[in-house]
């Protein structure tokens, strides 16, 4: 048995552990056109890998995949979050699980997640073929009636084997190699791949005025996008130097990510400073900083709600005068400031291609049968990973699947008799 793994991303490192583990016979061989492993996993949360996710409630987890959810559910129901914990922990890397439930080395280094897999190749029949990139997969008859050829560039022969899982993963991060040349592949083999958008991305917005903020972030706020349903989404998120980014910015941009805006139509955002109040509530707060500090100016009796450099903003974008004393602010500025902090309102005019976390779409999952990830067209080939038309929101779900979808078609891709 000849198994190849076209990827050595998050779901080609666990499909080619598992099929090892599965059958120790198979022999193995993991292209990768990059000089070593794994390079989207070690930068993924800012280098320190965020493995998985805290949360263990599988139907709670199927909640974070806005495309994919039902056709995950048995992957996910067998390596689930805890078990690739355990999984990690087993191979000598100690996890921790964080206050947000993201879930990271205790060393915070990605390295140490992708140097358990190289310890574990270095031991077995498993053939690391890096700077390797496959041109073209040709379904085979010379050693098998579902045999496949795999052609390399540079290399004049090419290579034969009995299985293939395709785990190139989607077009995000494209400095990492992940240039979407899978969905070329499986177009090839007979596959559709549908429509493909950025995912997980920061908005940068027509206004200007959020770079003034940048930097400043807020623990807890509603955003919403007012299209469609109005997609919304709570968490945190921070003002940046072309608009706005963080963990619910990237749940709502995977909400919106087949929306299509821009400068002439821009998509219209909210943010609510304040998801746990009403807005006759958080009236009643600011009236009481108000009369408390009725000799200070409006805005510095705004500071013990919102921070400093945000009240001079709402200030000026109200077009309330700076020296106007709080004392003196009336029931129409009064509502009008409640308003803006529990909508502020932004035009989201574009997303930065290429720089996104991951992306939405892939091939259609109609194609392969969710038990195996095996192709219902062509037998012997296999998806896993961002490949496929699955994506998650932030927070560790896009390698929870990743894992859980590579583990299964490892462990189908060697069972299989040939």
């Amino acid at each position: 048995m000849k198994l190849a793994i076209i990827g050595g991303g998050a779901a080609g490192l666990m499909a080619a552990a598992t099929a090892h583990e599965t059958n120790p016979e198979a022999e193995i061989f993991l292209i990768e056109r990059n000089d070593g492993l794994g390079k989207k996993v070690i930068i993924s949360g800012g280098g320190r890998c965020n493995v998985t996710t805290g949360v263990s409630d599988v139907r709670t987890v199927l909640t974070r995949y806005p495309r994919g959810a039902k056709f995950l559910s048995s992957a996910m129901h067998l390596f689930p979050p805890d078990q690739v914990y355990a999984w990690f922990e087993a191979h000598g890397v100690p996890l921790k699980i964080e206050e947000d439930f993201r879930v990271f080395p205790q060393s915070d280094n990605g390295k140490d997640i992708v140097r358990v897999f190289e310890h574990l190749f270095d031991a077995s029949r498993i053939h690391v073929l890096l700077k390797k990139s496959a041109v073209r997969i040709e379904s085979s008859t010379v050693r098998q009636a579902h045999g496949f050829s795999i052609f390399l560039k540079d290399v004049a022969e090419p290579l034969i084997v009995d299985r293939v899982i395709l785990t190139t993963g989607g077009q995000a991060y494209r400095q990492t190699g992940s240039t979407g040349d899978g969905y070329a592949f499986a177009q090839a083999l007979g596959h559709t791949v549908t429509a493909l958008m950025p995912s997980l991305n920061a908005f940068f917005t027509r206004e200007t005025w959020p770079g003034d903020l940048s930097g400043l972030s807020f623990e807890k706020a509603t955003i919403i996008a007012k299209r469609g349903k109005n997609p919304s989404y709570t968490g945190s998120f921070l003002f940046t130097h072309k608009g706005v980014s963080g963990p619910a910015v990237f749940a709502v941009s995977s909400l919106v990510a087949f929306e299509t805006y821009d400068r002439d139509h821009p998509l219209e955002i909210s943010i609510d400073l304040f998801p746990d109040q009403s807005a006759d509530e958080l009236r009643v707060i600011i009236e009481r900083h108000t009369i408390a500090n009725a000799k200070k100016s409006f805005v510095n009796s705004l500071m013990g709600i919102v921070p400093k450099s945000l009240a001079d903003m709402l200030c000026l974008e109200l077009k309330i005068s700076s020296q106007k004393k709080a004392g003196e602010i009336g029931k129409k500025d009064l509502m009008r400031s409640v308003t803006w902090l529990k909508g502020i309102p932004l035009h989201v005019v574009t997303r930065g291609a290429g720089d996104e976390f991951v992306t939405a779409g892939g091939v259609d999952l109609k194609q392969v049968n969710p038990a195996t990830m095996e192709s219902k067209i062509r037998p012997g080939l296999f998806f896993a990973g961002e490949i496929l038309d699955i994506d998650g929101f932030t927070g560790g779900y896009n390698l929870q699947s990743s894992w859980a979808t590579g583990r299964l078609a490892g462990e189908h891709a060697v069972r299989i008799a040939g």
